[in-house]
């Protein structure tokens, strides 16, 4: 009899390893994007084999790296517990304002790139006080700065281009360093490995997931969440306004419509990639490979000729699947895996 129910413990013990482990591997937001994403590559190459051409990767990766750049940031900011919905906005702001640095004020080009950063990284300071101070949620405050900044951009521009810009701005978006791509790649690839290290291996990223994990007990252990919540919205808003700076010099000058619709896109990507818009979970990885997977459809279905409406339809769809998707892993497999060991814990007591 007590082998029996050795021989039943140890059954029950190997299963519920290897249900942690699925677990696990579930959990993993990432795993599912990259399949979704081998699966798309194939599809779309099969409809049309010029999907996978030099010049349609080369399109992709050069998208890639200016939205990249704000997902960068996005996905610390959702790591922490909130969002910005401004970031395709300021992106804009800090363009038009360092070329009108530029232009109008005749200043030096890193002097003139420096204040575009200067702008987005305030932008985002008076982001964060206000969600974190005066308690407004961001969803409000960003919605609202979003509009604010489109507003600036006109009274900074009177709805025109700003240009001719200095010389050095055009060599800085026609460079080719490989593949066909320039600076923004290169600071995007940069920027990705640098956050994804401060995330995963630093007492920063450690704190950052705790804060947007458990606000409450993360302050009870001595962590100030509200500074790690406001330099989070800083370095998203200086985040876009480097890639807003690159596409003015890829554009050869500061036009309007940068940054526009990029702030939809970028959340879009990243919750798509399994950051979580409840904070506290998700990794750097998933988010840019979430911004690559909606580049893919999106640029997938011009290739074989869907119409540009039916594309939107298809990143909403996959947006809501994909928020879909995070509540249904952290309702039955996050805390189911948290919830076996303590009813397994509580069967042996009572035994």
């Amino acid at each position: 009899m007590e082998r029996t129910v050795e021989r039943d413990s140890g059954f029950e013990g190997s299963g519920r390893a290897l249900r942690d482990r699925l677990t696990r591997f579930v959990a993993v937001g990432e795993v599912g994007v990259l399949l979704a994403l081998i699966v798309l590559v194939a599809f779309f190459y099969i409809m049309e084999p010029a999907f996978l051409s030099e010049r349609n990767i080369r399109a992709i990766l050069r998208v890639v790296s200016f939205i990249g750049i704000i997902a960068i940031g996005q996905t610390i900011l959702l790591v922490g517990g909130e969002f910005d919905l401004s970031v395709g906005a300021v992106a804009g702001l800090s363009a038009v304002c360092s070329a009108k640095l530029m232009t109008a004020l005749a200043l030096p080009v890193p002097l003139a790139l420096l204040g575009g950063v200067l702008v987005g990284a305030g932008v985002g300071l008076i982001n964060g006080l206000v969600v974190v101070k005066l308690k407004i949620p961001a969803f409000i405050q960003t919605l609202g700065m979003l509009f604010i900044g489109q507003g600036l951009i006109q009274v900074v521009t009177n709805g025109y281009p700003v240009y001719p810009l200095p010389p050095v701005i055009t060599d800085i978006g026609y460079a080719d360093f490989v593949f066909g791509l320039g600076w923004s790649f290169v600071f995007f690839v940069f920027a990705a490995l640098a956050a994804d290290f401060v995330l995963r291996r630093t007492v920063l990223g450690r704190n950052m997931y705790a804060t947007g994990g458990n606000p409450e007990v993360a302050r009870l252990v001595g962590i100030d969440t509200a500074h790690y919540k406001i330099g989070a919205f800083m370095t998203v808003g200086a985040l876009a306004a480097i890639a807003g700076m690159f596409v003015m010099a890829d554009l050869a000058s500061g036009t309007t419509s940068i940054g526009s619709g990029w702030e939809l896109n970028v959340i879009a990507g990243v919750v798509v990639g399994g950051v979580s818009l409840f904070g506290g979970a998700g990794t750097m990885a998933g988010g840019l490979l979430g911004v690559l997977l909606l580049q893919v459809v999106t640029s997938g279905l011009v290739v074989v000729g869907v119409n540009a409406n039916w594309q939107q339809i298809a990143v909403g769809v996959i947006m809501v699947l994909a928020v879909g998707l995070d509540i249904l892993r952290r309702r039955y497999f996050i805390a189911g895996s948290s919830a076996q060991p303590a009813a397994a814990e509580t069967t042996t007591k009572a035994s």
